[in-house]
């Protein structure tokens, strides 16, 4: 074992808590499974699979509970899917220094939580309402956010909820729905991208006692989000979660290695 049984439990109940946080709005948690890895485990292909794995137990769970209660639009997001799968995978095949890594992950996720927060703040509370968009933008926003999940190692839910729920794409509910559907096959693509690459590298014994924590945190999450978020209640949720874990992954994670 890499990690004493004590350690390992400890790490379990913060997995929980943070898949059931971050599933509440269709979240796998990646991110924040990157930062709690990278306090534990040495291996940077360690942490990047391990961080995929669970990602790819919540969202899979939360999928199957927005298709059944009839949140998953399929004909709407292939478009995303298409352009996004070839991309992550391609994206896994870099091999990026932890400082870059850090970095780009920490960034994104603040300048996608700023533009989530303007949204929100600056809007009226009213019926939320979509807005019609050419096809390339779709093709386009899944591409670019396909790479981006590929190279940082994470489902790409947490870039693209922000982005559509700025540009009111659709409801939120119907974002969350998308964000946990476009996770879980960027999270497939990019462990095929890591397999092929001979990076991937997955500690079974703590990485099981990891999954077994995320499903059960992910199932309480997505219940919750069914039958207590209101729409505006996502988005603000979504806004803090993405916020908080991009400031410090950039200033705890990206920097610190920057100084090495």
């Amino acid at each position: 074992m890499l990690l004493t049984v004590p350690e390992l439990l400890v790490l379990m109940g913060g997995f929980l808590v943070i898949a059931t946080l971050y599933s509440s709005v269709g979240f796998g948690g990646g991110s924040s499974y990157l930062a709690l890895l990278a306090l534990v485990f040495v291996s940077f292909f360690t942490i990047r699979s391990t961080a995929l794995i669970c990602n790819l137990f919540v969202v899979s769970g939360s999928s199957y509970l927005y298709w059944k209660n009839g949140h998953l639009d399929f004909k709407k997001f292939l478009p995303f899917v298409f352009a996004s799968i070839p991309m992550a995978f391609i994206g896994a095949l870099f091999r990026l220094s932890e400082s870059t890594f850090f970095m780009i992950l920490g960034g994104a996720l603040i300048i996608s939580a700023a533009a989530l927060i303007y949204q929100t703040t600056k809007g009226k509370k009213s019926e939320e309402v979509s807005s019609n968009y050419a096809p390339w933008v779709t093709y386009a926003l899944g591409a670019g956010i396909g790479l981006l999940s590929g190279l940082v190692g994470i489902g790409g839910g947490i870039f693209l909820a922000p982005v559509l729920n700025h540009i009111k794409w659709d409801k939120s509910i119907k974002i969350a729905a998308l964000a946990s559907f476009f996770i879980l096959v960027n999270s497939i693509s990019g462990i095929g991208g890591l397999l092929t690459n001979g990076t991937f590298d997955f500690p079974w014994i703590e990485g099981l006692g990891l999954v077994v924590a995320v499903f059960i945190g992910g199932q309480i999450g997505i219940r919750l989000s069914l039958s207590k978020l209101t729409g505006n209640g996502i988005k603000v949720v979504t806004a803090v979660l993405v916020l908080i874990v991009g400031i410090r992954v950039l200033l705890v994670n990206g920097l610190q290695f920057s100084f090495q």
